[in-house]
């Protein structure tokens, strides 16, 4: 129980503005705004995972783990469901209003329609999060969603699969090794309070009896780190690995709505979600943010974005650039692995409704590109995601009831307002960018 004195501590450093708040928070979207006044938004890209979609694959390779079957879902393995699509249908409601409030679109009516540009990877999960962010930003209107073929890997968002680039795959191994030390143990030790958390809801919590006699424990996992091959820059093996599926599974489990007992077998509330999250977030970390692989991963796409971006900037069109120079809004409907490795490579963080560094289903990165009045431009960095329970309630967004919208300071070129100059932004891209993981342009 917290003293009188903790207490009073407490509303000391609130009161002083030591301890952040709604209010401060407030503040300092205000003083972003403020930063802005004169400038007009000109245009912006919009980086988003696709919304709630079922377990990818099946998982059988993780049922020896657990204590109980693992829950239904009515959908294909990984893709988008009903539930999910309503999510991505309110975000775009809410990205209207946010980029009207913002001068970049009329409040209601299809006139901007034809200034919006769509692509998805080719996943079903991907193509209607295209359309479901289309419908809800402009209801009524035409805006087409391009895509391949289902199961063709877009260079654009998948070159590794694409066979678009090769990986270094040594390079992949020594990147991750060198930040745990050379050995994949001490990641185990290093999260194995949560891992242990884990495990006992694995294990039923106490309150599932167990149909499985011969149920392994998740830290029995022998830990690896081996460079990869194919598409895949390296094999990063262990408790923290299989956790981090595990973990997405009860995550995508809560956000869809599923009921209690299914969610995580009645041992997942929003508290335990948040902290085994921590055990996603961090093999996230290593696997896809380390800059060395998140480059493989990332430097085709921040080339189409710096490309798109650069034609706005112009007014006419760039070789290689996807959309049009006249377009207001592109929207890039992929994956976490994208903003993850995109973010990994610029050295973006934020904190997400508790989770450091989480790609929430829907959530999205945004560029924003200003022009001040005297025609300069400038780019600010928005990281944006519903919470969990506005995702398991399907709740209407509302500016009373807005979804997360965080500032993001972008290391080599952002002031104290957080606003990077073009220049300084488009250099950092192309710092970022390997050449030698760009793809021919389409």
């Amino acid at each position: 129980m917290m003293t009188i004195y903790a207490a009073r501590r407490l509303f000391l450093l609130v009161v002083l503005g030591l301890l952040p708040s709604s209010a401060a928070l407030a503040a300092q979207n205000s003083s972003a705004r403020a930063g802005s006044q004169g400038a007009h938004l000109q245009f912006v890209v919009l980086l988003s995972r696709h919304g709630v979609r079922s377990f990818i694959g099946r998982p059988d390779p993780y049922a020896k783990y657990a204590a109980a079957p693992w829950p239904h879902w009515n959908v294909p393995p990984g893709y988008l469901t009903a539930h999910g699509f309503r999510l991505m249908k309110l975000f775009g409601a809410w990205d209207r209003i946010q980029l009207s409030d913002e001068g970049l679109f009329a409040p209601s009516g299809c006139a901007g329609a034809a200034r919006v540009a769509i692509l998805a990877d080719s996943d079903q999960r991907t193509r209607l999060t295209g359309q479901a962010l289309a419908q809800g930003m402009f209801p009524g209107c035409t805006i087409a969603v391009h895509a391949l073929p289902q199961g063709a890997h877009d260079p654009l968002f998948d070159p590794l699969g694409a066979g678009a680039v090769r990986p270094d795959y040594a390079l992949a191994a020594a990147s991750i090794a060198g930040r745990i030390g050379g050995n994949p143990n001490n990641l185990t030790a290093a999260y194995r309070p949560q891992l242990e958390a884990l495990d006992h809801v694995l294990a039923g919590c106490g309150r599932t009896r167990s149909a499985n006699q011969k149920r392994l424990s998740i830290l029995s996992i022998p830990a690896a780190i081996h460079p990869g091959s194919g598409a895949y820059p390296v094999d990063l093996r262990g408790p923290v690995s299989a956790a981090s599926t595990i973990v997405e599974d009860m995550l995508l489990e809560y956000t869809q709505g599923m009921n209690a007992a299914d969610t995580g077998w009645g041992c997942v509330n929003g508290a335990t979600l948040r902290y085994l999250m921590q055990l996603d977030t961090a093999f996230w970390r290593y696997r896809y943010r380390t800059p060395a692989i998140a480059r493989m991963y990332a430097s085709n796409l921040l080339d189409h974005i710096l490309l798109a971006m650069e034609q706005s900037v112009a007014g006419k069109a760039v070789a290689g650039a996807p959309g049009r120079p006249g377009d207001r809004l592109l929207i890039l409907s992929g994956h976490d692995t994208n903003i993850a490795t995109v973010s990994g490579s610029l050295g973006l963080d934020w904190i997400v409704d508790g989770r450091v560094n989480d790609t929430a289903p829907g959530g999205a990165l945004i560029f924003e590109l200003w022009r001040s009045s005297r025609g300069e431009h400038f780019v600010r960095v928005y990281y944006t995601a519903q919470t969990l329970e506005q995702m398991r309630q399907a709740q209407t967004l509302t500016p009373a009831h807005p979804p997360l919208r965080l500032p993001i300071f972008v290391p080599g070129c952002s002031g104290q307002d957080m606003s990077c100059p073009w220049q300084s932004f488009a250099a950092v891209v192309r710092r970022a960018i390997n050449p030698a993981y760009v793809s021919a342009k389409p």
